[in-house]
């Protein structure tokens, strides 16, 4: 097909501002979609994403549009996730296009994830389609919210389109604005193959079908193939073009937005943001692809059957197919048996993960506490990087732990400055500034440690300002604090799924709060059980589970009071026996009592 009747676009927003729904006009508008099979956010096929209601991969889809100049276009729209945790999700759809609609709600205006989504797609040099949706809701400030728009990427204001994806009002004019502004790609279909992938999934009968974007040379059935970063070759058997499902096409050409079939078993070897080369006559240079995802939340992810591990395995492999953010290795905790260590995005982001385990493979899972990455100074000059705070080293040999710091916007009315202030200095933020949007919102910058974001700050900001708060950040750099590893011991012995690191001045409260909590999960056994908080070797909080008494003396209807002593003794001696060599067993509730700590008490 000829590149300058080719568009490739995407649409990013803020969380919520009408992305998917705007897409979904514009699939009506360009008849992409038989009538009878539309249905709202068509394009998040994902049941998690319809009942969160959210984006949570990217999506990319073909359809036609005859513009007014008469000539018949080829649109490539990708749809994208507008949550920060999915962030990785919107560059690697940013690198398939050459443009980007930038959808700004009316009534809220320019948001935190607005600026970070526009300052990637500005970072890809792309052309910017500014729409200004939801200009049909009561609230709605056209006027105030262009002028920002137009403000925010130095345009006129006149060029800010207005829209309602709800009413389907405007769609014409965004579709001739992306024929007009986006630039058509550029290539050769003379030269050597070179195509990116930027998404994948995996089809049990097919194997790892990647999605791609040519960018030079032409891709057809009977070629074989070879990857930039994989030394295997296949046979392709079919390509096509995304509409809503897979649509077979004699070849692909430069410019073009579509799949192949290769029969690829090797599910590692279609890597996103590797290059597909023509296996007889490879391209000289490859395409530079995506910069590695930088995971900043581990957790430990177990099989609750010890015989699950291999199918968890199986499972996490397949997801990493096409989450190229998700990144795990193997790992051994005493108190549950052989699991993963993962590293993922954000706190969504393994939500999504756990939850994608769960209905999509049938994998039940215990979840360590999450925690970030720390960097370690020994005393002997070494640094070592920690990622479960079970192998922090002893302190003795420790010189410094440092945590990573990230650089948090938040944009919220003026009204809760005071709110938002409290709460991120709790959490041992540093403030470093804030300017006006306009008269009735703030853009506030801090400095916070990420430690203290991952488990329910985001929560907590959405409370103390009513839900209006807009939270964006992004990785600054590693800082020495004064930390240190709490453990939790039952019955003398360290249960490595609960330890965590934390600041010194949170972990008294931490520690009392979680013993509190576990008293009340680890059910009685036959000999009390002592439950313990240390830091090193200093107890910080202590509590017992009573032991459950049998009534020995039951059967004593008077006589002798020696008797009864006798049998008494008998019975505290057999439990000082059962307390040296029982076992606690521990409920899998207990492992999520960290995680759903009440703030009240944990802080």
């Amino acid at each position: 097909m000829r590149t300058d009747l080719i568009r490739n676009f995407c649409i990013i927003a803020h969380i919520d501002h009408g992305k998917s729904t705007l897409a979904d006009r514009i699939l009506e508008a360009t008849a992409a979609v038989d009538r009878r099979r539309m249905r709202d956010q068509i394009l998040d096929s994902n049941e998690l994403e319809r009942e969160r209601g959210i984006t949570i991969k990217l999506h990319a889809i073909r359809m036609s549009h005859r513009a007014n100049d008469g000539r018949e276009y080829s649109f490539n729209l990708i749809d994208t996730p507008g949550h920060v945790d999915f962030a990785y999700e919107v560059s690697r759809s940013l690198a398939a296009c050459e443009g980007a609609i930038l959808v700004v709600d009316a009534t809220q205006g320019v948001q935190a994830q607005t600026l970070s989504n526009l300052f990637l797609a500005l970072e890809a040099d792309l052309e910017i389609v500014p729409v200004l949706n939801k200009i049909d809701l009561p609230g709605a400030e056209p006027e105030r919210r262009r002028r920002e728009v137009a403000d925010l990427i130095g345009i006129e204001p006149e060029t800010v389109l207005a829209a309602s994806a709800k009413e389907g009002t405007g769609i014409e004019a965004i579709l001739e604005a992306v024929v007009e502004r986006v630039p058509p790609p550029s290539g050769s279909a003379d030269a050597p193959l070179r195509a990116l992938i930027f998404d994948s999934l995996y089809d049990r009968y097919l194997g790892a079908v990647p999605s791609i974007r040519m960018v030079d040379g032409t891709l057809a059935p009977g070629m074989t193939i070879t990857f930039g970063a994989a030394d295997s070759r296949y046979e392709v058997t079919e390509v096509g073009h995304m509409r809503l499902g897979r649509v077979p096409a004699r070849a692909l050409g430069p410019g073009e937005v579509g799949y192949l079939v290769a029969a690829i078993k090797a599910v590692s070897d279609t890597r996103v943001g590797d290059t597909v080369l023509d296996a007889a006559h490879p391209a000289a240079t490859l395409l530079p692809g995506y910069k590695e995802a930088r995971p900043m939340v581990f957790a430990g992810l177990y099989p609750t059957d010890s015989d699950g591990y291999a199918e968890l395995r199986d499972a996490l492999e397949r997801l990493r197919l096409n989450d190229a953010s998700l990144h795990f290795e193997p790992e051994t905790s005493k108190a549950l048996g052989f699991g993963f260590r993962c590293g993922f995005l954000g706190l969504l982001h393994m939500e999504i993960v756990q939850e994608r385990l769960d209905r999509e493979f049938g994998i039940r899972l215990v979840t360590t506490v999450p925690n970030v990455k720390y960097r370690v100074e020994m005393t002997d000059g070494e640094e070592r990087w920690v990622e479960n705070p079970s192998e922090l080293p002893d302190r003795a040999l420790v010189g410094s732990v440092a945590e990573p710091v990230v650089r948090a916007r938040i944009v919220v009315p003026a009204e809760f400055i005071g709110n938002v202030q409290k709460l991120c200095h709790e959490r041992r933020g540093i403030f470093r500034g804030m300017s006006y949007l306009d008269p009735r919102r703030v853009e506030m910058d801090f400095e916070l440690p990420l430690a203290e974001i991952v488990l329910d700050f985001y929560g907590r900001l959405k409370g103390g300002t009513r839900g209006y708060a807009a939270l964006d950040y992004e990785f600054q750099e590693y800082r020495a604090g004064d930390l240190v590893k709490l453990d939790v011991l039952v019955n003398r012995d360290p249960v490595d799924a609960f330890s965590v690191i934390l600041h010194r001045e949170n972990a008294h409260r931490h520690g009392r709060a979680l013993i509190r909590r576990l008293r009340k999960l680890i059910p009685r056994q036959q000999f009390e059980v002592a439950l313990q908080a240390a830091i090193g070797g200093q107890v910080i909080a202590r509590e017992n589970v009573r032991a459950l008494r049998k009534n020995v003396t039951a059967k004593c209807y008077g006589g002798d009071i020696t008797r009864k002593r006798k049998l008494l003794e008998r019975q505290k001696e057999g439990k000082r026996r059962m307390k040296q060599v029982g076992s606690v067993e521990i409920p899998q509730e207990a492992f999520m009592a960290v995680l759903q700590l009440d703030d009240q008490e944990g802080r």
